[in-house]
């Protein structure tokens, strides 16, 4: 059965254009994963909470867990290649209810981390052109700055996406080349003329340069800031940050591995312009974490072993650590190209990461079940989901101007989804796939790999909702009143829009 017939087998017609074949699929989610955006922006909130052991032992960790929830994924994927990726897999496995709150998490975390990737971009490359052009002046740090330059950066990876598919599969294949070439350009320079190369040791020491208790104890809301509530309902909490062991720095610190380890869903979302979806989406789920997994490990520990006379706190107090780091091991010349590098890598990630959050958003509208589904739903003539690209990009702008803080934003894009990863996973724990569904399948060992998958997944999203990430505990209570809400309301007026309709042809 070819791809056409088995997406109508599903119960949808065939819309969006087939143009990409499997590395391209791969180069989409390998993209949004970006180790040169995420990686390298987050590089100094891991160094300061837990110093070099965060990348030493933490990004490994991470690594060998998210592989868990990959493969778990990409089995189901397997199985169901359709544009609406998690949001269907879950209609299908455990009904209408857990497909909408699917769905509704993957579209709020699909918004969220295109925030993050481009306001990451852009804070970067004002600090790129600071040391590049000796650039001064207090606007450059100011919020609103970084997000007229964030709107700057979005505008051509809309017109991109809204040009075809076409272009986009051939910038995202050349996106996977610039992250491998610019990851060996920093590993080969800093190792063959670093000026500034510690110890074996030093990778694996433990070394924090803030207090859990300092870097968590406000609360803060665009410009406003509070003591934080959640050190005043629970003592207890604070006195814990305060004493700050160990063990809850180094988990702290894991955001910054974690969070570079979202947008691999991609490859699901984009099923339906893939050839060969069933196998290809599989792959491209998993390789993009396996291949992320080795080549950031590579730039992380060389990065590490670079530091500056080993002073972590000095690093990790820079505005942008890496490039600290880069500009006192190399000369300007390598450095500033090495800069450029990064600041592309980031621009064709973001690029990737409209892309995706795109089709989830058209997916699910075309199922009816969201308000303005007849304009989300709309394809153009160059066979892309205009609107449904257009007004998500809009709001990943807005969701930053809320936020006023990088880490609170990547914080929400993360909880939110692997909250979407997780659920279709424990569903299939509870019902199993026909084994002759998924052509990428694992076997007798999928429930164990399910399991570890479920259980990462409930951990991380309870860690990345204390301080110093604590406005995302009370961004997603408000979610969850709003979605329950707003599904209570629409099921008692007649349920019209409160959840995916299952398409012809479906038995969820």
């Amino acid at each position: 059965m070819n791809d056409e017939e088995y997406l109508k087998s599903l119960g949808y017609r065939q819309q969006l254009l087939r143009e990409m074949g499997g590395f391209s699929n791969f180069a989409v989610s390998f993209s949004i994963i970006s180790i040169l955006t995420g990686a390298v922006l987050l590089y100094g909130y891991g160094l300061k909470f837990a110093g070099p052991i965060v990348n030493s032992v933490g990004w490994p960790i991470v690594s060998l867990f998210t592989l868990a929830v990959a493969a778990s994924m990409a089995e189901i994927a397997s199985a169901y290649p359709t544009a609406g990726g998690l949001y269907y897999w879950s209609l299908k496995l455990g009904g209408r209810g857990w497909g909408w709150l699917t769905a509704w998490l993957n579209m709020i975390g699909q918004v969220t981390i295109t925030g993050g990737i481009n306001i990451a971009a852009a804070i970067y490359l004002v600090g790129a052109a600071t040391r590049i052009f000796g650039l001064s002046g207090d606007y450059l740090t100011n919020w609103y700055f970084q997000l007229a330059v964030m709107i700057a950066i979005l505008i051509p990876q809309v017109g991109i996406n809204v040009y075809g598919i076409r272009l986009t599969a051939r910038l995202s294949d050349v996106s996977v080349w610039w992250h491998i070439a610019g990851v060996l350009l920093i590993t080969i320079a800093l190792t063959a003329f670093g000026t500034h190369h510690n110890s074996g040791a030093f990778l694996f020491s433990y070394a924090p340069a803030v207090n859990a208790y300092d870097a968590s104890s406000t609360l803060t809301v665009s410009e406003l800031s509070t003591p934080s509530p959640l050190f005043r309902i629970f003592p207890a909490l604070a006195d814990l940050y305060r004493a700050a062991p160990a063990a809850l720095m180094f988990v702290l610190a894991l955001l910054q591995a974690q969070w570079t380890y979202t947008g691999y869903d991609a490859s699901a979302h984009i099923a339906e312009e893939t050839r060969m979806a069933r196998k290809n989406s599989a792959w491209g789920i998993f390789l993009s974490v396996a291949v992320s997994a080795v080549v950031g490990y590579a730039m992380l520990m060389v990065l590490t072993w670079c530091i500056p006379d080993g002073d972590v706190a000095k690093t990790a107090a820079d505005a942008y650590p890496v490039l600290y780091i880069i500009d006192r091991n190399l000369t300007p010349f390598l450095a500033n190209l090495i800069a450029v590098i990064i600041g592309g890598a980031m621009w064709l990630c973001g690029l990737a990461s409209v892309t995706s959050m795109g089709r989830m958003w058209y997916a699910f509208a075309r199922d009816g079940a969201m308000p303005g589904s007849r304009m989300l739903s709309r394809v153009s003539a160059n066979g892309t989901p205009l609107n449904a690209i257009v007004v998500t990009s809009i709001l990943s702008v807005l969701v930053c101007v809320y936020a006023a803080a990088f880490f609170v934003v990547t914080s929400i894009s993360t909880i939110t989804l692997y909250l979407a990863y997780v659920i279709p996973i424990a569903l299939n724990l509870r019902n199993r796939l026909p084994r002759e569904s998924a052509v990428w399948s694992l076997g007798r060992f999928g429930p164990a790999i399910n399991v570890i998958a479920i259980l990462w997944c409930a951990f991380i999203v309870v860690i990345f909702v204390l301080p110093p990430n604590e406005l995302v505990l009370w961004t997603m209570i408000g979610v969850g009143v709003a979605l329950a809400v707003y599904w209570t309301t629409t099921r008692a007026a007649g349920g019209s829009r409160s959840a995916p309709h299952p398409p012809p042809g479906s038995t969820p």
